[in-house]
């Protein structure tokens, strides 16, 4: 019963964002069935608890790996909101509450990983960027060590790493309403998980693997946010250079596919 809830909730999500907003899905690179033997589902760049506007890409096929296996780390704060938390409870099969903490929570969302087709959606950041670029203790926003853990448990299948361009011009942390029918951008690429490990591996060894990780995610989440972003304060890279020509999205290489 569980799982048919979500999956009309997800479908619900995703036909109003079709209805509400201007979403399209950018390849930064030539792939097969984007959707097919995905294990791990990566956003990069939080920017608002809106994301899940970006659900108007998705096949509902993936809704439905989401609605009967996925793994959904929420942030106990989030949580704790009184609409905002109820909704992320039916977000996903096992939506699993954590803290900034390497704790029993973070152990739980690895427990889950046993289960040969759990599909875990991960913002990699672990908290929001505000429209100072920076978080919300005034720090830059780095990605956590928790996707490098996720990547070596996970034994094969893919990795769906989503380049978000920012949702600041619909709804940034501390607005009160969104603003509706904006554009909003979403550069992807797809890697097979065995491949990527082994090569990180292979440069760094075993040891410096999730160092290897936060450097190769960062790399790629500055480079491709930049060239994914939507207008507005915040939502590329908070040191990236203005959008000159070249650093607009459609300029790389890429299987262009609006939602």
């Amino acid at each position: 019963m569980r799982t048919r809830v979500v999956f009309l909730l997800l479908l619900a999500i995703k036909t109003a964002s079709r209805i509400l907003f201007r979403v399209r899905l950018e390849f930064v690179r030539e792939t097969d069935d984007p959707w097919a033997d995905l294990r791990v589902v990566a956003l990069l760049n939080h920017t608002s608890l809106f994301e899940p506007v970006l659900a108007a890409i998705a096949p509902n096929r993936l809704l439905w790996e989401i609605a009967s296996h996925g793994v959904v780390p929420v942030a106990d704060k989030t949580l704790a909101r009184p609409i905002v938390g109820r909704f992320f409870k039916f977000i996903a099969r096992h939506p699993v509450r954590v803290t900034r903490r390497r704790d029993e929570t973070w152990a739980e969302v690895l427990e889950r990983l046993h289960d040969a087709r759990a599909l875990i959606v991960i913002l990699p950041e672990g908290r929001m960027k505000r429209r100072t670029g920076l978080d919300l203790d005034g720090n830059p926003m780095t990605i956590r060590g928790g996707i490098a853990d996720i990547l070596e448990s996970v034994p094969d299948g893919r990795l769906f790493i989503g380049y978000s361009g920012g949702l600041h011009h619909v709804h940034a942390p501390g607005d009160r309403f969104p603003r509706l029918f904006q554009r909003v951008w979403l550069g992807a690429e797809v890697l097979d998980i065995p491949a990527y490990r082994r090569e990180l591996q292979d440069r760094h060894g075993q040891e410096g693997f999730k160092a290897a990780v936060i450097e190769d995610l960062t790399e790629r989440r500055d480079r491709h946010c930049r060239l994914h972003r939507s207008s507005g304060p915040g939502n590329g890279p908070s040191n990236e250079p203005s959008n000159e020509p070249g650093n607009r999205p459609g300029n790389e290489p890429g299987n262009a596919r609006p939602a």
